[in-house]
Parts: C-alpha cells; sequence; structure tokens
C-alpha cells in the first residue's frame, strides 16, 4: 500500500476528530495546552489502535461490530453534545466554566466514537494482507495532529462567542452523530 493511499485513509479517519475536536475546543473557549494535549493524545491513540484491533479481531467480530457501531458513534455524540448545550443554557456568568470533554468519561467516550470506523479500516487491511503498524502510526499520528488544530480552531471561536459557541459546538457534536448514521444507514 502506497504512502499515499495510507495519508488518504489517515485524513478521512481523521476528519470525524478534526470535527469533534473543534466543538469541544469551542466548549472550552480555549486552547490550554493541557485540554489539546489530552484530547490530541487520546484521539491519536484511539485511532492507532482501532485499526490494530480491527486487524487482529477477525471477520466475525468486526461484522458483529459493523452492526450497531454507526448506533454507538450516535448515542456518544447526541450524548455529550446534549450536555454541551444543556452547560451552555446553565444560569451564571458568561464567562462562567465550561463542560470540559478532554476530561474523564467524556474524553473517552469522544475517543471511542472518532475511531470505531479505523476499526473496519483495520480489518480491511487484513484481508489485503497488509502489514498494520506502518498505517495504525500513520493514522494516529494524522489524528493527533488534525484534533489538535480542530481544538485551536473551536477554543478561537469559542472565546470569541462565548456560550454560544458552547451550545453551537453541541450541536456540531449531534450533528456529526446524524452523519455518522445516515451514512452507515443509507450506504
Amino acid at each position: 500500500m502506497s504512502f499515499v493511499s495510507i495519508i488518504l485513509i489517515a485524513v478521512g479517519l481523521g476528519m470525524d476528530a478534526l470535527s469533534v475536536a473543534a466543538g469541544a475546543g469551542a466548549a472550552l473557549r480555549g486552547n490550554a495546552a493541557g485540554a489539546i494535549l489530552r484530547l490530541s493524545l487520546s484521539f491519536g491513540g484511539f485511532q492507532f489502535v482501532m485499526p490494530v484491533a480491527g486487524w487482529m479481531a477477525g471477520r466475525t467480530v468486526a461484522d458483529l461490530i459493523g452492526r450497531f457501531d454507526h448506533w454507538l458513534a450516535f448515542l456518544i455524540l447526541a450524548y455529550i453534545g446534549g450536555n454541551m448545550i444543556r452547560g451552555a443554557f446553565r444560569k451564571g456568568p458568561a464567562g462562567g466554566k465550561a463542560v470540559d470533554p478532554t476530561r474523564g468519561f467524556q474524553l473517552l467516550l469522544l475517543s471511542i466514537a472518532t475511531s470505531v470506523d479505523a476499526l473496519a479500516v483495520g480489518l480491511s487491511l487484513a484481508f489485503l494482507n497488509v502489514s498494520i503498524l506502518y498505517p495504525s502510526v500513520v493514522i494516529g499520528v494524522t489524528a493527533f495532529g488534525m484534533t489538535a488544530a480542530g481544538v485551536v480552531f473551536g477554543g478561537r471561536l469559542g472565546r470569541r462567542f462565548g456560550k454560544r459557541m458552547e451550545a453551537a459546538g453541541g450541536v456540531i457534536l449531534i450533528g456529526i452523530g446524524i452523519k455518522i448514521l445516515f451514512e452507515h444507514l443509507f450506504q
């Protein structure tokens, strides 16, 4: 498999991470290095591990996961997006504490939701008899970079528009979940 093909796959997989990271950055309303690093490492790490897991899983497990992965991603993104929207409308000062999707259980859920498709990519690479380590590293590093860029971009918008941007970030997450659901249901 050529490097160009691997990069194209990595960018395609990283688009959800980029979009979700922009929504998370908007909720944070800032570009704290710790938040950028947490989200980027988590998304990049999951994007690295999921193709390896798909490659190792075999046809039976991947078919089972493929039947509901889109629903899982949708539910996770809708849940976290809903929390962000609720947080935006809580009473308090406009500069009040925002929901931090880069910590704890929300970080884990977002990481899973943005990397489920990478599992199927790993399975596809196994069918093509392609070694998995190199593509997984490229996918993980690409997701890391795209996530960092998304958080920075979303953070700039969040600082400018405050709680409205936190609500918009939640709507974006829900929209991404709906997009994933429709892509899988109407293929």
